[in-house]
């Protein structure tokens, strides 16, 4: 595919650090406060030189190719900053996120025939009232340190998880703080300091320290599969999670990972995961595999370019 010229805002920082390693031109805007969706590049990622920060008031010169919309917002304040004919170019929205407040009757805020709609799991894609929108999954990937491996020197597990405050239930807080009562645990993530965490880690240090952690463990209730499971198994680090949304075609249990709606059963393999290094070495290199066959970044590097091909030629699947 010819390099595009695209348009997209900072909305999941980890997601555009995966987007940036796609070979196009992606243009961020920019306002002098940095505020929510203009925030650039952001601070703690090392993005590549083919994403470029742009003043808002600047983006109307662009000569663009197609618009990535990210967040509601994006529809109904931010398109103030595209020029009449920018707003009629082809344009993708990419869903992060489980629908809410209703898991089943909760309608998109697209709805367009002429947006095409992304989805990041097969489960969101089914849960969603997509509308009229066509539809499409790409499934994550993971832009990490590839030579990054884990060691699970440390007892202890590793929970990343932003925002957990904020979330709540839907976030699996209360179940993190009834685990740790019983195993240790460290919470990484920004907000994390309220819960005794360690707090916002920059993203080309945190998986150095999480990968000396024995398991990661994963206290989600109701979200997209999380981008932090995908680096962990990436690591070859072995994953404990709720068996929820996504998580369960993912991880087969006692395999490549321990996943149970049951968290006294996965309190258990929590420890056995501390006694046994052996073991949970054995199950990080399975999820290891898992992860490179199915979240490479050449397959995700192909599916976006697959959804790009479409759009432009004004054709949805």
């Amino acid at each position: 595919m010819r390099r595009l010229n695209i348009l997209t805002w900072h909305i999941h920082g980890s997601y555009l650090n995966s987007l940036a390693r796609i070979p196009h031109t992606w243009y961020i805007p920019t306002t002098p406060e940095r505020g929510p969706r203009y925030g650039g590049r952001g601070h703690t990622f090392d993005m590549p030189a083919n994403v470029r920060e742009v003043p808002a008031e600047q983006v109307r010169d662009l000569d663009l190719d197609l618009l990535l919309y990210q967040d509601p917002h994006n529809l109904s304040d931010d398109q103030a900053i595209l020029s009449p004919a920018q707003r009629r170019l082809p344009a993708i929205y990419l869903e992060h996120n489980t629908p809410r407040p209703d898991p089943t009757a909760t309608k998109h805020c697209v709805d367009d025939p002429n947006i095409l709609l992304v989805h990041v799991t097969p489960y969101n894609r089914l849960m969603w009232d997509n509308g009229r929108s066509p539809t499409m999954v790409i499934e994550h990937s993971v832009a990490i340190d590839s030579t990054l491996r884990y060691s699970g020197r440390r007892a202890e597990g590793a929970s990343v998880v932003n925002g957990m405050g904020r979330r709540g239930r839907l976030a699996g807080a209360d179940i993190f703080n009834s685990v740790r009562e019983q195993i240790p645990l460290t919470l990484f993530g920004m907000g994390s300091e309220a819960f005794g965490g360690v707090g916002d880690i920059p993203y080309r240090d945190l998986h150095r320290r999480v990968a000396e952690y024995r398991f990661f463990f994963s206290p989600m209730r109701y979200t997209s599969l999380p981008l932090a499971v995908v680096e962990a198994m990436m690591m070859g680090m072995p994953v404990v999670a709720l068996a929820t949304t996504e998580l369960p075609t993912v991880i087969e249990d006692g395999v490549n990972g321990f996943v149970s709606c049951d968290p006294d059963y996965l309190i258990a393999r929590m420890h056995a995961l501390l006694e046994d290094r052996g073991l949970a070495a054995r199950i990080g290199a399975a999820a290891h595999t898992t992860a490179m066959r199915r979240f490479s970044i050449e397959r995700f590097q192909h599916d976006w370019n697959v959804a790009f091909g479409t759009v432009l030629a004004g054709v949805h699947q």
